[in-house]
């Protein structure tokens, strides 16, 4: 009766041993992808800093003239160059 005891207790063991084994895989399988994506959040977090950054530079009012002047060659509108339309009664 003891030896049967024995070899069910050591199998009950081993049983548990390979259980722990396999959540401790499994357990740094998670970190290592946790790890992972933290490392991507960060660099989507630089990126999207770097486009905030770019898009407050590529917005600015005066580099927008600069470029319509200078590419486009468009000057500044006066009152001498604005012609104004009226609607002709029926």
């Amino acid at each position: 009766m003891s030896g049967k005891l024995n070899i069910v207790l050591t199998a009950f063991l081993v049983g548990c041993a390979l259980s722990l084994v396999n959540a401790q895989y499994q357990a740094r399988h998670l970190f290592i992808e946790l790890e992972r994506a933290q490392g991507q959040a960060r660099q989507l977090d630089i990126e999207w800093a770097q486009l905030q950054l770019d898009q407050s530079t590529l917005g600015k009012h005066e580099r927008i003239e600069s470029i319509a002047r200078r590419d486009l060659n468009m000057t500044p509108l006066t009152a001498a160059r604005t012609q104004y339309l009226t609607q002709g009664e029926p």
